[in-house]
């Protein structure tokens, strides 16, 4: 194989390039067999094999810098740095994460893991470079689907006064994660499809030269006027008329014209855009006609594409899908709102059956917000529904936009709390703690699939702002006798008892259980409440059981600062409850890649270990006492 001769960075260029062609099909037969044994990002490595074996070959790592936008494209990029063997624990607890990492290789530039951040990156690189007065190249390399981020504009509007060398490369797939939409995706659609001057110029520049005894001369002359022809032929020239160089459209399926182009674009002395066309999962049938389902992927039969030992349970995410679409029917004022994802926010159907309640913002997380604040102002009940990372980069929009004026704006967070194999940039484990500090805010988490559906019937029925949240995982079934009627601001006892009291938060009721359970098998009479809400705490239900438990325990899947547990304690001391308070909840530092299950031994959250640190505090209670 091929593949065996690159055992390090810059080995790609000992390659022939009459092998790069089938160089290229190793890594996709690499790429689909890995990921389909650990799961991962799929489609979007397989349509940048040829785009970065070029990149590769015009650069020199890790002298040279590649930035890459959202970053779960970088696949190809660890295999050519090395990494092959890393790909046997690929997204594992302690292996190779699944996304640049600055400890994992000097050939990794920045940590990524959101989206729409590669140029503001790279310009900092730029300028950090010219300053030092060093001399490498900084290319960012960013998708079509993140211009629709307004950092990218923000970094596009510093990019165009460089007067510097900076190349962005725009991976133009016509896809982020789900269909792109907007004004940009229009633009670049248009651009695309300007083939006619694509194939004018190359074909009039191998006539002239070929044709004629002094064709290069003609040539020369007539270049002179490309500027002027792009803007006749080539739709809108935006980049062109902000002052950075457009070249493009290029195939990023062929490694000739990629390396002839970065090449050309080094040689610029101010910001170059390059533009080129692939296509999402190419070189695997079922990515190409499903880009969506493989963009991120557990395991996978190769054959057919279809997933391994999937359960056909409902997923929370299934639950709030139907949902969904039984409030739209009942009431004709609610708008569903999300951000590039209709496919993983379970709002596909929803869409198919009310287009007009329904609005795909593109990467674009703080419009999304804003958008339904106005909404809202005009009468409508708007769910914006955002994955729990990709909240927190609205936090000024809710806190400004939604709180101050304590509109009914709906925020159903999907991938709650601990999330699993993509790691730090994508847990959700800080939603309680940003949201719980605006006042308005309502927050509730469900403790199974129909608490879920209640709790999203309920949130319509307030005037103001609410959160629910949910994890990524099947929905729980369980306690499907315990279903009592929400009332705001109040929990629900599930079993009421005297000595220790459990107090959970949605996803974690269900470990809560498992607690209880070995706490009575090791003779403790322990009570579990579901807490239900997370502003505003059950304060009337904390007085009354601080009168029979001598310790209250809180359990949630989000950080210890800021979180439920913290405003529990806060109360318990200033209302002098006279009990003792445990908090269970993720300590102060990021986590790390790896299954569910792993992470919460790892945290000591899962049932065991949570059992293990009550009765520890139990016997430090009764040693003092």
């Amino acid at each position: 194989m091929i593949l065996d001769r690159i055992h390090k960075e810059n080995d790609i260029k000992k390659i022939s390039k009459s092998e790069l062609p089938r160089l290229a099909g190793e890594i996709r037969e690499f790429l689909i067999e890995k990921v389909s044994e650990n799961g991962g990002h799929l489609g979007s490595n397989l349509g940048v094999v040829e785009l970065t074996i070029a990149l590769h070959r015009q650069l020199t790592l890790p002298k040279d810098k590649i930035v890459f936008d959202v970053g779960h494209q970088a696949y190809i990029h660890k295999l050519l740095t090395g990494r092959r063997e890393g790909f046997d624990t690929l997204r594992q607890f302690g292996g190779m994460s699944g996304f640049p990492k600055r400890h994992e290789s000097e050939c990794d530039v920045f940590d990524t893991g959101h989206s729409s951040t590669s140029i503001s990156v790279g310009l900092g690189l730029v300028k950090a470079r010219d300053l030092k007065k060093e001399n490498y190249t900084v290319v960012s390399v960013i998708g079509d689907g993140a211009l629709t981020g307004g950092l990218a504009y923000e970094g596009l509007n510093n990019a165009a006064k460089l007067k510097t060398n900076y190349i962005i490369i725009l991976n133009d797939n016509d896809m982020s994660i789900s269909e792109n939409v907007g004004g940009m995706s229009k633009y670049l659609q248009g651009i695309r499809t300007a083939v006619g001057y694509q194939n004018f110029k190359i074909g009039m520049e191998e006539f002239l030269l070929k044709s004629m005894p002094k064709g290069d001369k003609v040539l020369g002359s007539l270049k002179k006027f490309k500027s002027s022809m792009k803007q006749l032929v080539v739709p809108g020239m935006l980049f062109e008329d902000m002052g950075i160089t457009y070249l493009g459209p290029v195939d990023g399926h062929d490694i000739n014209a990629m390396e002839k182009v970065i090449k050309e674009a080094k040689n610029i002395r101010h910001t170059v855009i390059i533009h080129v066309c692939t296509k999402k999962g190419k070189g695997y049938a079922p990515a190409e006609r499903h880009p969506a389902r493989f963009h991120g992927t557990g395991p996978f039969d190769i054959e057919t594409g279809l997933p391994k030992n999937h359960t056909g349970m409902a997923s929370y995410t299934d639950i709030f899908s139907t949902v969904m679409i039984k409030l739209a029917a009942r009431n004709e004022d609610v708008i569903a709102i999300t951000a590039a994802m209709p496919d993983g926010t379970g709002l596909k159907r929803y869409r198919n059956i009310y287009p007009e309640r329904f609005a795909d913002v593109g990467i674009a997380e703080g419009h999304a917000v804003t958008f339904a604040a106005g909404l809202a102002v005009g009468g409508m009940k708007p769910i914006v529904a955002i994955y729990s990372s990709f909240l927190q980069r609205a936090y000024d929009e809710i806190l400004h936009d939604v709180c101050i004026g304590n509109l009914p704006v709906v925020f159903a967070i999907d991938r709650a709390g601990i999330v699993g194999a993509d790691g730090e940039t994508h847990q959700g484990v800080f939603d309680l703690s940003f949201l719980s500090s605006m006042p308005n805010m309502t927050i509730m988490a469900p403790k199974n699939k129909w608490e879920l559906s209640d709790m999203m019937k309920f949130a319509l029925t307030l005037n103001a702002p609410v959160a629910v949240r949910y994890p990524r995982a099947t929905a729980y079934c369980g306690l499907e006798e315990h279903r009592e009627e929400i009332e705001h601001g109040r929990s629900e006892v599930i079993y009421e008892e005297s000595d220790i009291a459990l107090f959970a938060v949605g996803a974690m009721v269900e470990t809560a259980e498992h607690v209880r359970d070995l706490l009575k098998e090791r003779g403790y009479a322990c009570s579990l409440i579901n807490a239900r809400f997370v502003k505003p705490i059950d304060e009337d239900l904390l007085i009354r059981l601080s009168e029979s438990h001598r310790l209250v325990v809180t359990m949630e899947d989000n950080v210890l600062a800021g979180g439920y547990g913290e405003h529990v304690t806060e109360f318990a001391a200033i209302n002098d409850l006279r009990t003792e308070i445990l908090n269970i909840a993720i300590p102060d530092e990021f986590v790390p890649h790896g299954s569910i299950e792993v992470l919460r031994e790892k945290l000591g959250m899962d049932a065991e270990s949570i059992t293990g640190r009550i009765i520890n505090k139990l016997q430090a209670m009764e040693d003092v006492g």
